[in-house]
């Protein structure tokens, strides 16, 4: 059976979400038992060495960087930091769930930065949905009720650093290598956390704790090489909206992994951030919007 590029597109960022959210799962197992610092440098030597051997085989580092570049990757470094921080933490003492979930308002959260940051031209309808979205990411925050969690405002804060993130990837020339970009991150964040770690405790590891990060140091590189080659295959208009297959995977790893099940109001919620996020996709390939695709690690 042959399948048509736009399938294979689907299947890869199906795939793509499956190996972030299975990495997530993993992370979420430690919690309690490896401090988060620890985890951090610990999955990133093995994420930075082989993002280095592939930038390394592509000729990424005999590319130069522009001075107006150096300052867009450094303010984009600054964001993936902080990122993987909040979202971890939140990660750590949430729902799977309902972290990832609270996560897939960050292209309605990009669609607005754009609009008042970088000035571009947002219509109603796609204004519309970032709101509708927004509203239903205070159905999963739920602030001022009872099952309020503090942690979800850090899932919030990951994306308006995730939000800056992405905001000065967009500022990159297309002279400067995505894989350049990527390395950088990845060694950045791996230094940060590993100086972080020497402040506090570190737990000895048993071979369960090894294998938990070595795999989600696979798997993290495993989602980013497909998030790769979804698009070189079929319409971005057609595979973007599969990126919300993730709220699939954490309801399933939440509950046979974890035992937890949103509460209904959550899922109405997520599902309204679903239902926004897609409808504001939509609009972007009809308008012809589509923007310029920079690979990197996510804040996982």
């Amino acid at each position: 059976m042959k399948f048509s590029e736009n399938t294979i597109g689907a299947m890869l960022m199906i795939a793509s979400m499956a190996a972030y959210t299975v990495n997530d799962a993993l992370l979420k197992s430690l919690s309690g038992a490896v401090p988060l610092f620890q985890v951090i440098f610990l999955r990133g030597c093995i994420t930075t060495l082989a993002v280095a051997i592939i930038a390394w085989r592509v000729g990424a580092f005999s590319k130069r960087v522009s001075r107006q570049d150096t300052g867009a990757i450094c303010l984009r470094v600054l964001g993936e930091i902080f990122g993987t921080y909040f979202f971890l933490t939140a990660l750590y003492h949430m729902p799977l769930a309902n972290v990832t979930a609270i996560l897939q308002s960050l292209p309605l959260a990009i669609t607005l930065a754009a609009a008042f940051v970088l000035r571009e031209s947002v219509g109603w309808r796609r204004m519309g949905a970032v709101l509708a979205g927004f509203i239903g990411i205070l159905l999963i925050v739920r602030p001022g009720a009872e099952g309020f969690d503090i942690y979800a405002l850090y899932g919030l804060a990951a994306v308006l650093c995730i939000t800056l993130r992405d905001l000065a990837t967009r500022k990159l020339s297309r002279d400067t290598s995505s894989m350049l970009v990527t390395f950088v991150t990845s060694f950045s964040v791996m230094s940060v956390f590993g100086l972080a770690s020497l402040g506090g405790e570190w737990e000895t590891l048993n071979g369960a704790h090894w294998w938990t990060i070595f795999a989600a140091s696979i798997l993290i590189i495993a989602g980013y090489l497909t998030s790769i080659a979804v698009v070189r295959v079929g319409d971005i208009s057609f595979t973007a909206p599969f990126r919300y297959t993730a709220i699939l995977w954490a309801l399933a790893l939440g509950w046979f992994v974890f035992g937890d099940w949103p509460a209904p109001i959550v899922l109405l919620g997520a599902g309204i951030v679903v239902a926004s996020g897609v409808f504001t996709l939509y609009r972007e390939a009809l308008l012809g919007r589509r923007k310029r695709p920079v690979h990197v690690l996510r804040p996982r």
